[in-house]
């Protein structure tokens, strides 16, 4: 997992002394770390970010020996693969075992890169006359669970504290989060690109009769996983929204049903119900999944942090929204960030302020519509009554107060009634051109325009309730 800082040192003294020759340093994607709030598919300006940053700083420092005694005097390509198989790394041992152990509760999309493509790509590097920096990734990521079961392997899920009494706790936290890297820039600049998909690199050396007979399935980048989601959907989701909260939604026929659009909601409460029922009615509506941005303590907590990125949450980073956008996707968003979904319940439906407006610069850049959508219902089920400051439980969750609510008294969310209203899009067409865009005032304008409609939707929607148990809120 980590360099011989000792050895490259030497290595380097000795290189300095070659003259005009040529010097392919193999890094590693570990320099990036990992963590719940890491963006997916980091180039090579990402910095060092979240867990892991030890083992991180030490290829940093790796890569600064190399630049310290070899800068004016050897052209130097650094290489910086994902996990190679087979290798010494521990991932690739654990993949490469009869029975592969994987940490329980979490299930990160990894990238696998054959030995014969990491040879390519240093005959590649010797070959082009071009300096700098370059990750070394196969297009595809895989799920590890599904890369163990397809390549043939043996799952064993273990809790990661028991794990940590083994030792290499840092090293853990590459099995638990993803830290994938983009390889946008070797085959921009160097024209390589690895020949062998992660699930085939591995399958090849599992060598086993699934590895022949199987074909590779298309997997998302991110985790999403519509088997997973058509599983609860089925019987879980349904019961919820038509038996449980009784859900009544007005307005799903605004949201196009192809193209990059972003949905833009009020979210109340520490657990996301209200982001899961509005993925089921929209896939019920126009076949599509919303990916909605997540704050990263959720992915902190083992199963949820499956649960979140099999059913398409993307961690809360604009490179992340940008790619989702790129790819013609539906983005789900929740402007007013923790503050909203932490509001005490005496104020749960007066919106909160939206921030950076962040959602504004990515619809105008490209030119997708904003949905506003509202839901009134959701604040009952677990309602907030306190919020207590704790440094111990902000370092342990990522979440600012600890919220005092019917929570662990019920076991169990409020069976409330829920109105869900979608209000008309609002184009990003020629009223809203791309160069006020930078302009703080005009995004601001828009912005504000966003909250204006979905809080006079709630009010009026709130003026209409009779009950929190009971009735509509809709005209006939």
């Amino acid at each position: 997992m980590t360099p011989d800082l000792l050895e490259a040192e030497e290595v380097f003294q000795q290189c300095a002394r070659l003259g005009k020759k040529k010097l392919v340093l193999l890094s590693s994607a570990l320099i990036y770390g990992t963590g719940p709030g890491r963006q997916s598919l980091a180039d090579e300006a990402y910095g060092i970010r979240g867990s892991g940053r030890s083992i991180a700083r030490q290829w940093k420092s790796l890569e600064a020996l190399a630049g310290q005694y070899l800068q004016g005097k050897l052209p130097v390509t650094v290489l910086r693969p994902v996990t190679v198989l087979p290798s010494s790394a521990m991932l690739s041992r654990r993949l490469l075992a009869p029975f592969s152990v994987t940490i329980a509760g979490h299930d990160p999309v990894v990238q696998l890169l054959s030995l014969a493509d990491l040879a390519q790509a240093v005959l590649c590097a010797l070959e082009h006359d071009r300096d700098g920096l370059f990750n070394v990734a196969p297009d595809s990521v895989v799920p590890l669970r599904a890369a163990i079961r397809m390549a043939g392997g043996h799952r064993v899920a273990l809790p990661v504290t028991l794990q940590r009494i083994g030792g290499g706790s840092e090293a853990l936290e590459y099995l638990r989060y993803p830290w994938t890297v983009s390889n946008q820039k070797i085959k921009r600049e160097l024209g390589f690109s690895p020949q062998q998909s992660s699930l085939a690199a591995l399958r090849k050396h599992r060598k086993t009769r699934q590895s022949v007979s199987e074909p590779e399935p298309s997997l998302d980048e991110f985790g999403l996983d519509r088997d997973y989601i058509e599983a609860y959907r089925k019987r879980l989701l349904r019961f919820l929204c038509d038996s449980y909260w009784r859900i009544e939604a007005r307005g799903l026929e605004h949201i196009p049903r192809q193209g990059p659009a972003i949905l833009v909601g009020m979210h109340r409460g520490f657990v996301p119900f209200d982001g899961v029922m509005v993925l089921h009615l929209v896939m019920r509506e126009a076949g599509r999944v919303p990916r909605f941005l997540t704050h990263p303590g959720l992915m902190k907590f083992p199963f949820i942090d499956n649960f979140v990125r099999k059913f398409g949450g993307v961690v809360a980073c604009e490179a992340s929204a940008d790619r989702v956008l790129e790819s013609g996707g539906l983005l789900g968003v929740f402007p007013e960030g923790v503050d909203g979904a932490f509001a005490l319940y005496r104020q749960a439906y007066r919106l909160k302020d939206f921030g950076r407006d962040s959602f504004v610069k990515l619809a105008v850049r490209h030119r997708a519509p904003i949905i506003p959508f509202v839901t009134v219902g959701s604040a009952e089920i677990l309602p907030i009554f306190v919020r207590i400051k704790s440094r111990l439980w902000t370092r342990c969750t990522d979440w600012p107060w600890l919220p005092l609510s019917t929570f662990p008294w019920l076991p169990f969310p409020l069976p409330s009634r829920w109105h869900m209203r979608f209000l008309p899009p609002i184009q990003m067409d020629n009223q809203h051109p791309r160069e006020p865009a930078q302009e703080r005032s005009a995004i601001k304008a828009i912005s504000l325009e966003v909250q204006t409609r979905m809080q006079q939707a709630v009010e009026q929607m709130i003026q209409r309730r009779k009950s929190v148990f009971f009735g509509s809120v809709f005209e006939k």
